[in-house]
């Protein structure tokens, strides 16, 4: 960092507390935001009516380039100075929840509560908010800010919507921000390998069901998991296996005639994550072969490792903002729309925005008062990449 850039790091610095007094002052705009869309079930593939509303919240503000993608993005535009790359703030608009799920938020004095108030509605609610904030402060911006409402992120969407927007934008952007609701001081910069899949069981109608042993789908899956628990994984490169979800039966006195697994393989090694995928087909097929049932193996995402070093300027401008604020750094590898920035080469880093429990439950509550330092912390990255702070030399 050169003594120039020093001086303006250092002014950043100073304004957080000024920063963090803005956005306690529009904290009626945020938790309106917040019950507006957050109210709106957003289950993947069926965000329109959230991304809607979103786009409603930008035209409403004035921004430029409001507009809907082939794959449902919602997206618009904060105009800078000049002409060149722009940053990009991005948040996925999906939710765990089905659209059958009471989506009420309540809101107290301390705390929000609801179905995915904290992943990711909160989030979400930040970057309409964010043009207020921005005009709270009186800042101009040399760059374009780029506003993202990711559609089709989780599960088997596979981040299509991220994806489908970087494979179809002219813009080469300077850098990256992810917004998630939780947890604040969470600091994403690479990518962990990853290999998410589902076993699925089906019993024929011509199930032998006087063959000993036979219990149905459960005891079949019962077995595939045994064995994936004996796989033994290296300590080097870190490696793990996460059993997500079983689902399977209808009742107490009727054997299970079809069920599934859901897991997750990851690693820091792509190599490591396709050999244990290897390791559990073969466990799936041995499975088979010894039933009567059908066990197929089926991958629905993958992530290949990758990111940005913790030297890198983006990496301790991010780290050095989050310290200033009294908030301890924490270091975790993503999975989410970071790793489709991380395959283009773009600059990013993934950020928590508050404090909150019960995450992916219905009864998920996130803190408030918090959200004001994870803006302070968001507009002190904004500003830093602007200036130049966070390019490599």
């Amino acid at each position: 960092m050169t003594a120039f850039e020093q001086s303006q790091m250092e002014t950043i610095l100073s304004e957080l507390p000024r920063y963090r007094a803005a956005a306690e002052a529009i904290k009626g705009t945020l938790l309106a935001n917040l019950a507006l869309l957050g109210e709106i079930p957003a289950a993947t593939f069926e965000e329109k009516g959230r991304i809607e509303l979103l786009l409603e919240r930008f035209k409403q503000n004035a921004l430029e380039d409001v507009a809907r993608d082939g794959a449902g993005n919602g997206m618009a535009v904060i105009p800078g100075r000049q002409p060149g790359p722009p940053i990009l703030i991005l948040a996925h608009a999906d939710t765990v929840f089905s659209n059958e799920v009471d989506h009420t938020i309540s809101i107290e004095q301390d705390t929000a509560m609801g179905p995915a108030v904290a992943d990711n509605s909160i989030a979400l609610a930040t970057l309409p908010t964010l043009p207020d904030l921005i005009q709270q402060l009186d800042l101009r911006f040399e760059s374009d800010i780029v506003l993202l409402g990711a559609a089709q992120g989780l599960g088997r969407a596979d981040l299509h919507g991220i994806r489908h927007y970087l494979n179809h934008t002219n813009n080469t952007f300077r850098a990256a921000v992810c917004l998630e609701g939780v947890q604040l001081g969470r600091m994403s910069l690479a990518s962990i390998g990853m290999l998410r899949g589902e076993v699925h069981c089906s019993v024929p109608e011509e199930y032998d069901w006087t063959r000993f042993g036979t219990g149905g789908a459960i005891f079949d899956l019962n077995e595939v998991i045994n064995r994936l628990v004996e796989i033994r994984l290296p300590k080097r490169p870190r490696s793990s296996i996460v059993l997500g979800s079983i689902r399977s039966g209808s009742s107490f006195n009727t054997a299970a005639t079809h069920g599934v697994l859901r897991f997750e393989i990851r690693s820091e090694s792509e190599a490591m994550v396709e050999e244990i995928r290897l390791q559990v087909d073969d466990i799936v097929t041995e499975v088979n072969s010894a039933t009567n049932a059908e066990l197929t193996l089926n991958v629905l995402a993958r992530r290949t490792p990758g990111g940005l070093s913790s030297s890198h300027p983006l990496a301790r401008t991010a780290r050095t903002i989050l310290r200033a604020l009294h908030v301890q750094p924490r270091l975790a590898p993503s999975t989410s729309e970071l790793s489709a920035l991380i395959d283009r080469g773009i600059p990013g880093v993934t950020i928590g925005l508050t404090t909150g429990q019960h995450v992916n439950r219905p009864d998920e509550r996130i803190q408030i008062e918090p959200i004001f330092t994870g803006l302070a912390q968001l507009i002190g990255i904004i500003k830093a990449v602007d200036q130049g702070i966070c390019d490599e030399d």
